[in-house]
């Protein structure tokens, strides 16, 4: 199966890493790099251009924000699985990519996800974000799973639509609430950590953001058609919590 991983990026010289992490996965031998680069200003063209023999689709022009940069990408991905990791994300080691596909062919889910570790500059675990198997009622406890561990089968943003650019900031969270909940799309939990995620996030960067990213939650609800999500951005926060006390090295040791 081929597997397009899109990449975008605006001034982020930690991309060589994320190219590396990609690069890494040799026991997948068809991989399609889509870099979706908004006019970067400092180092980061000269990164991409470093990596050029190995990028497959290259998009370099100015962008409505990070969901569009995803929206690009899409548009440009021909394979049958389709995933996406940010500028400052790696995957967490080199066998992440066989194990997804090997879920697809195995479940034949339409969507696969997995775990995902919070780190800090010195790339120790900050969070632990242990998704469990997807149940249509866990949205209505403020679940989701990580996006960045999310892969699709590659016809269904064609079938369903990519992110809503209507959405600012939660446009990751509308889209799995569409794809899981509203259209009830089959999906297949990894159990084991995909991403390492650098600490940061648009979401997170305010409380203002936050107000917005919680705001947003509650217009996905409403957006979908979907009863019984008027709590759910009280509720969604609380979620994290444990999330940080999960001793994610000691369950490696």
């Amino acid at each position: 199966m081929k597997v397009s991983i899109i990449t975008p990026v605006f001034n982020e010289p930690r991309i060589q890493r994320t190219f590396e992490s990609i690069l890494s996965q040799r026991d997948v031998p068809d991989i399609e790099i889509i870099v979706v680069d908004a006019e970067s200003t400092d180092e980061t063209p000269n990164i991409i251009e470093d990596y050029a023999d190995y990028i497959d689709v290259l998009i370099r022009e100015s962008d409505d924000g990070v969901y569009d940069a995803m929206n690009k990408g899409i548009g440009r991905a021909s394979g049958d699985i389709v995933g996406i990791l940010n500028a400052d994300d790696r995957y967490h080691d080199s066998t992440v990519l066989r194990s997804v596909v090997d879920a697809f062919e195995t479940s034949g889910a339409e969507l696969c996800y997995g775990d995902l570790v919070y780190v800090n500059d010195d790339d120790e675990v900050v969070r632990h974000w242990q998704s469990g198997d997807y149940r249509p009622r866990r949205f209505y406890y403020g679940w989701m799973p990580p996006h960045p561990t999310v892969f699709v089968r590659g016809d269904v943003y064609e079938r369903f639509e990519p992110f809503d650019l209507n959405f600012s900031i939660a446009a990751d969270y509308e889209l799995l609430l569409r794809l899981l909940l509203r259209h009830d799309i089959s999906a297949t939990y990894l159990d084991k950590v995909l991403v390492r995620m650098s600490l940061g996030g648009k979401s997170n960067e305010s409380l203002t953001n936050i107000a917005k990213a919680n705001m947003e939650v509650y217009e996905s609800w409403l957006k979908n058609d979907l009863r019984g999500g008027l709590h759910v951005p009280f509720i969604k926060p609380l979620r994290k919590i444990p999330q940080y006390f999960h001793n994610y090295e000691d369950e490696m040791r």
